[in-house]
Order: structure tokens, then C-alpha cells, then sequence
């Protein structure tokens, strides 16, 4: 059945309305079902007959539709080979005439699809690109270049392969020449148009796009078309870095134009042949250092000059890390020149800087703390001081020591409207005083020897922190933030004295404060010392953690919108860590937290905007769950079941993958207790297909299912849902990427339900196994089987075992566990690595040898690779469970929010151990094997002798048995 425009059309639309966007968006997700969908959204994206928004809503949704169903976990495409051809004819014509915000999405959709088709399978698109660039056509060239730059930029990031220097080859030989034609073309239009505004901007649209394709094209290696024609290349560079038109300049001094992008992207270009072709291009240089310094020391303090500074500056930092050109800088009187000219103009406040402080705070914490400052002007000349540091450090300190007293000795003679020295002073001393790089976890490792940290802390800004009159908010922040980036340079006793200074400040009026003190706290109560213990203990916090969290939460709540609470994520993260580090020491204010944590929930769910505040909420509710819930497990399943519930049926997806975990972590806390009512009314909700659809929700839903069943397992079974469950299990193994939620998921079947429930499925089960394991098979998937054989071997006690297993595999296909056990199950054990796994492996074994009546009777060879096998495993014996309950610290910036699923570190599942009772593997083994030969009158020592072929194996095994 085909899709039908008009239908689509109008559901588009709708999702742009909030109030039926939720409708809408489940309604197309019917439609995607249906033949040449994709195609129905390229023609209302061609369409001018539609709204703009329409057609940009129909290019997000192509996006998000090939992101989905181009290929499987294989690679094969999962379209009809008739659709995904129309597709690939239609894309690059269409993008060449879309605007530039459709473009823009229809660009990511390029290269998704190139991710797995080009080149081999899209063999046509270079030389279809190569047509259709132009002499004259601005317009058409930008489309193209667009297309040819979302592809190719895919390379930035990979490491070398020869499969991707084969396709990079296969670029570069097409596209290579006509690539430089356009260059030098777009060069000649620019000279013969410099009255023309409208064409030239277009036209230095184009040249930016060039600059990017350059980049693409050179990350790996240097074209030989461009080594050829280096000279050529870089003289047009140098033109274009010192090129100037008002018609290409913005009225608006926030507002770069085309020729700061141009130019920034050009100085992008040369940071990368500096620091990889340095012997090709190393003879243009010269040029290009000279005109950045007169370019750095001419430029205005707009702020539409910030991304053209911050790449100027980031090119002298590659330049000074090459030794031979290191060395033009190294003399005083230089130095001296630098850090006046080129360093302290873009050290110092702005008063665009101080506007953005007072008006936009949270985007002035972002910018300046988070490393997302990468294109500030603030951030790449400290680079550029600390890479000339790295190569002269005693004369770049004596020359920025100089600098620095001066700017105290401005401001003591009038702090008050002297502030601003002060501030570039406390810049600059941070900014030579570290050393190496700045990590989020500790601060700064190491420091510069010839300055004392702790002694400027001291005589400089430990007053800022101490007195609260007439101090400059923005002197405030650099106190905190100075404790904040030296952190690990204090010690325990220090950050004792100073600690109480930090809560004080988060009673600051200042939003700017306030939020770094946050942000300092969390980062100094996550700080361990050398032997990896906290500087701050439970003990240490927990007398103030009502005081604290109760001003955290007021903070946070101050304003009731949505999006306002949620916006400051620092805060919310200060909670998580306050209630790792006192852990149990929570219980006694535990419901005053909890209705903080839930008032929250219910907010946010309206419209969750900051996925890293939300991220840190649910982290917060984990760390409560973990350490309170054994306490008070009913109560907190009965507070949170409604606000959790209400984010479910109000289909918030992006709360879902956290709720799911939090529910669990709620049964857990609580294994022996009965199966509530709440619960019980989420299975079949939980049950149904449409749910596991979302990669993020199948983990959280796993483990959420895992923990209902030791609790519901009669209940389930009375109400015809296990086979519901297995059907999940099944859909799950089909798959790749969820093969080992499968076998987590079986695992706890069959330790929580009776056999006899399971009787009619095993059959299947293993049918389904064994199918994955001929035509499909991983290295995941085969060492999971593995374990799920031991798994069932070790469980003779439920009326499971090798016997069983063997019975099933026989009803399966006749006596094909013989090859199955000699080629996967025995060679396979030997690679498991995890300590419960290898204990399962070892328990299963030892109770093949004894119990085992197929073992003892028809597999005789195979009870004696059996015996080898276990003494193997014996060689390098499980070690006990680790009972760290240390949280590990995750660093948001590494976890990618709505791609998928993000664990809850505060809350992650403890593994299973169905056998705690077998610590010491060796002596339960054994014993086992000396109580199973008493048993069977000494069969298993005689089989010993009869059945294990080597000597030494013999022996080691008659030493177990009388051990």
C-alpha cells in the first residue's frame, strides 16, 4: 500500500502544532510502514507549493527516516532496491535547490546514506557532483559543495584504513581537478565582481564551502592535485586572508559576514597542513605568520570578530609548536610584543563580555567553563601563551609576571573602577600557571614550578571569597573559578578551610556566582586523593546536606517554568553528587528530598528541553532509590509510581529509558517483597512490541522486566504472559545489537519460573539458537550461548542440567549436541572472562562430570574433554565479586543524548550471582567431585583413569578429588 501526499502533507503540518504534535508524529510513524514514503517527503520538500516550514519539517522527517530503515545491522539496504535508487537520482538535484536550512538536513541525510552506500554502492555520485558544477552559477556550485562536504567530512574523524584511502582516492581522482578548476574559477568571478553585492556574497559562500572541502579533503593525507599546485594555493589563501570589501562586512557587531568565515576557514585549513604537511607547505609560511600577527594586532574587539581571532590565534599556537618556527618568538623583547598586542587584548573583558554575563548568564557559565569555549578569543590566546610556555617557560613567565603585577598594582590603587585589571591579572596568572591539560575530573594535574599557586591564591584572591562588600560579581566568579581550575593542587586541609567559603556563595543574588560555586562544589566533593579515597567522606557532609540540598532545590525552583527550572543543569548536578557522597546518610530527610525530586518530574515532563538537566535529575532519583529504598522501599514505589506513570502515558520519550531503570532499581531494593499492584499493572504495557521499537528503552526495559519477574513469576504465569516474553526474547536475539538483553532476559526466565511452564517453549528456544548460531553468528552471541548452556547445566536442582539440555537439543535435530558441545560449548568456555560467568562455567562442568547420565553413558570421549576443559578453566579460577560500591563519574560530554540508551551510574544493576554460597571455586569443586564419587561408588575415579587421555591431567584431577 502506498503512502499518499496530501496525508502526509497535512500530518507534517500538524507536528508543528504542540498540541497535536504527539498525534501527528505517531501517525507518520504509521505512514513510514507504507511503499515510497520517502519519496512522498522528497516531493513535498521539491514543492514550493507548500509552506517553508512544511518542507523543512518533510526534510527532518527524511532525515530521521533513512537514519531508520537505510540499512540493517548488516548493511543491506531495507528498502526496495527500486525506492532506494529513486532515492539516490532524486537527493542531489534536490538539495542543489532547496534553501540552505533544508539543505542543511537533507546534507545529514547524504551522509547517512554514504555512511554505508558510497563509494562502492554509489559508485556514480562524485562524477554526478563533478557534472554539475559551473563556471558561473554561485547558486548551484554552494548545493553542490554542500552535498560533496556532508559526505566527505565523515573522514575527519577515522583512523586510517586501507578502505578508506581506497575511497578517498577514488574522490580525490574525480573530483580532485575539477575542485581546483571551481577554485580558481570562483577567484576570477570574485575579481570581476567586486561591485556586485548580492553575487559576491554568493560567491564567498561558495569560497567557504571550498575551504571546508579542502579541509575534508586533506584530513588524512595531501592530495598529490594539491602538492602540485601548492603555491598556486597557498598565494590564493594569503589574497583571501588579507582581502577586504565593506560590501561583504555587517552593519550588526555580533554578526560575522562571509568574508570573517572565509577567512576563518582558510586559517582552519592552515592549522592542519601546519601540523601534518609542515615539510611541503613549511616554505609558503612565512606569509601567512606575518599577515595573522598584523591581522591580530589591527582587528577590532567586535564580536563578530571572535571566530577570526580565535583561528588566527589557533594557527600561531600550531606555528609555535613547530620547533624551527618556535624560535622567531624566542627573545624577550618578542615575547614582550606578543603578550601586549596579541594576548591581552583577547585576555581582557569585553564590555560584550559583561553584558553577556548580566543578560545571558547561563550561555556566559557555558562558554567559559565547559570547553565549549573552544572559539573564544579568551581560550585560544591561552592556548597560544601555554604552547609558547610549553617551549620557553622561564622567559614567558618572567614576561607575563610583569604584566600580571602591573595589572594588581592598577588594581589596588583603585578596586573599585580598577576591577577589570584585576580580572585580566587573574587570567593571566591561571594561564601560565598550568600546566599540561585541564581535565573535568581533577582541574589542572600539574602546575608551572616557577609560580606558587597557592601562595597568589593567597595574598590575591582569597579576599574575594572572605568579604562580601563592594567585591565585583565577575571577581567573585574568578575566586571560585580559580579554586574550581587548581583544585587538585590543594590539599585535604585546604579544602577543608575553603569549603564553607564555597556554600556561602551559593547564597549569592548573582546567578553567575552562585552557579560556580555549584559547579566547584560537585567537582570538589567528586575529588579522591592519591590512595582513590574522598577528600570528602559522608561523615564530612552529611551534618550539612539538609542545608545544602534545601538551597539547592530553592535555587532551582525560583522560577516555575518549564524551561527555566530545567535550565541550570550545574545545579541539579550539585544535588547528584551531595546525595552520592552522604549515600545513607540521606535516610533521615529522605521524603523532604524525594518531594523536591518529584515536584521537578512533574514540571519538566510539560516540555523537557535540557537533556543534561533531566539526566542529572534522574541520576539524583538513583542515588535516593539506592540508598534509601532499602530502608523505606514501599513508600518510595508508592511516591513515585504516579509521577512516573504520568510520564508514561503522556508518552514522554525521553524520560521513558530513565524511568524504566528507576523502577527497577525501586524492585531490586526490595527482592523478597511481593509484586504491588502498581507493578502488576505495568506488564502489559510493557509487553507490547510498539514499546521495544526505540533502541534507548530495550536495555532499561530489560532490566525492568529481569526485576519484575523474581516477583511476579507466578502471577505472570497465571496471566498467560510468558509467552509474551519470550516472543520479546526472541525479537531480541534476531538482532545484532540487542542479542545480549536477549539472553538476560532468558536467563531470568529460567531461574524464576518453573520448568514445567517452560516446558512447551524450550524446544523453540533452542531452535531459534541454534538457527542464529548457523547463519548468523558472533563472537557476542556465541560466548552468550555458552554461558546460557552452563547456565542450564549448572541448574540441576530445578530439574534442568546437561541431561536436559541434551534431551531438548536431541528433540531439535538427532545427536547434534556432539558437534555442538567439541566445537562451540568446550573451545568457547575458555574465552569467557567475566568472574560469574567462568564460576557458572566451572559448576556446570564439575556437575556434568558427576551427574550427568548422557556424560557417563553415550558422550564418554566427551566426559573426558570435559575433565580437560574444567581443569583449564581451574587454571585461572574466578575471583570473588568485587564489593566496591563506588559510583563511577561520568562525564556528560561523552554520553549522546537521544541516540540511544544512557545508563544511570548511580543506580546500575548489581550482576547476579545465583550460586553466592561458591566462593572458593577450586575447594567447591573439589569437594563436589570427591561427594559425587563417594556417591557413585567410585565411578568417577575410575573413569579418570579410563577416559582422560593425558597423564598430568590425571593427576591434578585425583589431586582435586582428595584434596
Amino acid at each position: 500500500m502506498s503512502a499518499d501526499l496530501q496525508t502526509v502533507a497535512q500530518l507534517l503540518e500538524a507536528t508543528l502544532d504542540p498540541r497535536q504534535n504527539k498525534q501527528a508524529e505517531s501517525a507518520l510513524l504509521q505512514e513510514e510502514g507504507k511503499y515510497r514514503f520517502s519519496l512522498l517527503l522528497l516531493e513535498i520538500v521539491a514543492s514550493e507549493a507548500y509552506p517553508y516550514n512544511t518542507r523543512l519539517a518533510s526534510a527532518l522527517c527524511f532525515k530521521n527516516f533513512v537514519k531508520r530503515n537505510w540499512t540493517d545491522e548488516d548493511g543491506n539496504h531495507k528498502l526496495p532496491q527500486d525506492e532506494v535508487g529513486a532515492i539516490k537520482q532524486t537527493l542531489v538535484g534536490l538539495m542543489i535547490s532547496v534553501p540552505p536550512r533544508i539543505q542543511s538536513q537533507l546534507g545529514d541525510a547524504v551522509s547517512i546514506i554514504a555512511d554505508s552506500d558510497f563509494w562502492e554502492r554509489w559508485d556514480t555520485l562524485v562524477d554526478d557532483l563533478v557534472s554539475r558544477l559551473t563556471d558561473d552559477n554561485a547558486v548551484v556550485n554552494i548545493g553542490v559543495l554542500q552535498v560533496a562536504h556532508s559526505i566527505f567530512k565523515r573522514w575527519r574523524p577515522l583512523f586510517r584504513s586501507d578502505d578508506l584511502y581506497t575511497e578517498i582516492n577514488h574522490v580525490v581522482g574525480k573530483f580532485g581537478s575539477p575542485f581546483l578548476t571551481l577554485l580558481q574559477n570562483t577567484d576570477q568571478l570574485i575579481e570581476a565582481n567586486r561591485d556586485n553585492k548580492p553575487y559576491l556574497q554568493q560567491l564567498f559562500s561558495s569560497l567557504s564551502l571550498i575551504n571546508k572541502l579542502f579541509y575534508d579533503l586533506s584530513c588524512q593525507d595531501l592530495p598529490p592535485q594539491f602538492e602540485d599546485n601548492l603555491s598556486a594555493i597557498a598565494s590564493l589563501w594569503h589574497k583571501y586572508i588579507t582581502y577586504d570589501s565593506k560590501l561583504l562586512q555587517t552593519d550588526d557587531d555580533a554578526e560575522a559576514g562571509p568574508l570573517e568565515f572565509v577567512k576563518a576557514g582558510i586559517f582552519e585549513v592552515l592549522v592542519l597542513y601546519v601540523q601534518k604537511f609542515e615539510d611541503a607547505f613549511g616554505p609558503f609560511l612565512t606569509q601567512f605568520i606575518s599577515s595573522s600577527w598584523n591581522l591580530l594586532t589591527t582587528i577590532g574587539s567586535e564580536t563578530k570578530y571572535d571566530i577570526l581571532v580565535s583561528k588566527a590565534l589557533q594557527f600561531l599556537t600550531a606555528v609555535a609548536h613547530v620547533e624551527q618556527h618556535a624560535q622567531n618568538f624566542n627573545n624577550e623583547e618578542t615575547l614582550s610584543q606578543v603578550v601586549e598586542k596579541v594576548i591581552l587584548p583577547n585576555l581582557s573583558l569585553r564590555e560584550s563580555d559583561i553584558e553577556l554575563f548580566e543578560d545571558e548568564p547561563i550561555e556566559y557559565i557555558r562558554r567559559d567553563l565547559e570547553g565549549s569555549d573552544s572559539d573564544t578569543r579568551r581560550r585560544a590566546a591561552t592556548d597560544f601563551l601555554r604552547q609558547l610556555m610549553e617551549k620557553f617557560e622561564k622567559p614567558v613567565t618572567d614576561v607575563v609576571s610583569r604584566y600580571i603585577d602591573h595589572y594588581i598594582s592598577d588594581y589596588q590603587k583603585d578596586p573599585k573602577n580598577n576591577w577589570k585589571s584585576k580580572d585580566t591579572a587573574v587570567y593571566l596568572f591561571s594561564s601560565i600557571a598550568a600546566k599540561g591539560t585541564t581535565t573535568s575530573s581533577v582541574g589542572v594535574k600539574s602546575t608551572n614550578t616557577l609560580v606558587d599557586v597557592v601562595e597568589f591564591f593567597q595574598k590575591n584572591i582569597a579576599r574575594d571569597l572572605v568579604e562580601d562588600n563592594e567585591i565585583e560579581p565577575i571577581l567573585k566568579v574568578d575566586a571560585v573559578k580559580y579554586l574550581y581550575t587548581f583544585r587538585s593542587q590543594m590539599t585535604k586541609q585546604q579544602w577543608h578551610d575553603a569549603f564553607p567559603l564555597l556554600v556561602k556563595h551559593l547564597a549569592s543574588s548573582n546567578y553567575v556566582v552562585y552557579t560556580y560555586a555549584a559547579i566547584t562544589l560537585e567537582r570538589v566533593l567528586a575529588l579522591t586523593d592519591e590512595n582513590k579515597q574522598p577528600i570528602f567522606t559522608k561523615a564530612d557532609v552529611s551534618p550539612l546536606a539538609k542545608d545544602l540540598l534545601d538551597h539547592l532545590f530553592n535555587l532551582i525552583e525560583k522560577e516555575s517554568a518549564a524551561e527555566k527550572i530545567q535550565e541550570n543543569e550545574f545545579l541539579m548536578r550539585c544535588v547528584m553528587r551531595v546525595l552520592i557522597v552522604v549515600k545513607d546518610g540521606i535516610i533521615p530527610i529522605t521524603f523532604s528530598v524525594l518531594a523536591h525530586l518529584i515536584k521537578i518530574t512533574q514540571i519538566i515532563r510539560v516540555n523537557p528541553s535540557n537533556p543534561r538537566f533531566y539526566y542529572y535529575h534522574f541520576e539524583a532519583l538513583g542515588a535516593l532509590i539506592r540508598f534509601a529504598a532499602p530502608s523505606h522501599p514501599e513508600k518510595l514505589e508508592n511516591a513515585l509510581y504516579v509521577p512516573f506513570a504520568e510520564a508514561l502515558e503522556h508518552d514522554v520519550q525521553e524520560f521513558m529509558p530513565y524511568i524504566f531503570q528507576l523502577f527497577a532499581a525501586l524492585l531490586e531494593a526490595n527482592p523478597s517483597g511481593s509484586l504491588s499492584d502498581y507493578y502488576k499493572s505495568l506488564i502489559q504495557p510493557i509487553l507490547m512490541p510498539s514499546l521495544w521499537e526505540s533502541k534507548g528503552n530495550v536495555p532499561a526495559l530489560v532490566r525492568l522486566l529481569t526485576s519484575i519477574i523474581p516477583r511476579g513469576a507466578v502471577y505472570m504465569a497465571q496471566n498467560d504472559q510468558v509467552e509474551p516474553v519470550l516472543g520479546i526474547f526472541q525479537n531480541l536475539i534476531s538482532k545484532k545489537a540487542n542479542e545480549t538483553f536477549g539472553f538476560d532476559l532468558i536467563e531470568s526466565v529460567i531461574t524464576n519460573f518453573p520448568v514445567t511452564t517452560l516446558q512447551p517453549y524450550f524446544v523453540q528456544l533452542l531452535t531459534i539458537m541454534l538457527t542464529r548460531l548457523q547463519n548468523s553468528k558472533t563472537e557476542i552471541f556465541s560466548l552468550r550461548f555458552v554461558r546460557f548452556y552452563h547456565f542450564v547445566s549448572a541448574r540441576d536442582q530445578q530439574g534442568l542440567g546437561s541431561d536436559y539440555f541434551i534431551t531438548v537439543a536431541d528433540q531439535v535435530q538427532a545427536d547434534v549436541f556432539a558437534p555442538l558441545y567439541t566445537t562451540i560449548i568446550l573451545p568457547e568456555t575458555q574465552k569467557l572472562a567475566k568472574p560469574l560467568d567462568r564460576r557458572v562455567a566451572a559448576i556446570s562442568l564439575t556437575k556434568t562430570l558427576t551427574d550427568s547420565t548422557a556424560f557417563r553413558d553415550r558422550y564418554k570421549k566427551g566426559w573426558g574433554f570435559t575433565c580437560e576443559a574444567l581443569l583449564k578453566l581451574l587454571e585461572n579460577p574466578p575471583l570473588p565479586l568485587s564489593t566496591d560500591d563506588a559510583i563511577p563519574d561520568q562525564d556528560v560530554d561523552d554520553l549522546g543524548f537521544g541516540v540511544g540508551f544512557t545508563q544511570l551510574t548511580t543506580c546500575r544493576p548489581v550482576p547476579k550471582d545465583a550460586w553466592p554460597e561458591v566462593t572458593d571455586v577450586k575447594r567447591w569443586v573439589s569437594a563436589y567431585l570427591k561427594e559425587g564419587d563417594g556417591r557413585l561408588g567410585g565411578q568417577i575415579t575410575t573413569f579418570v583413569q579410563e577416559r582422560v587421555p593425558s597423564q598430568e591431567a590425571k593427576a591434578v584431577m585425583v589431586s582435586y578429588m582428595q584434596a
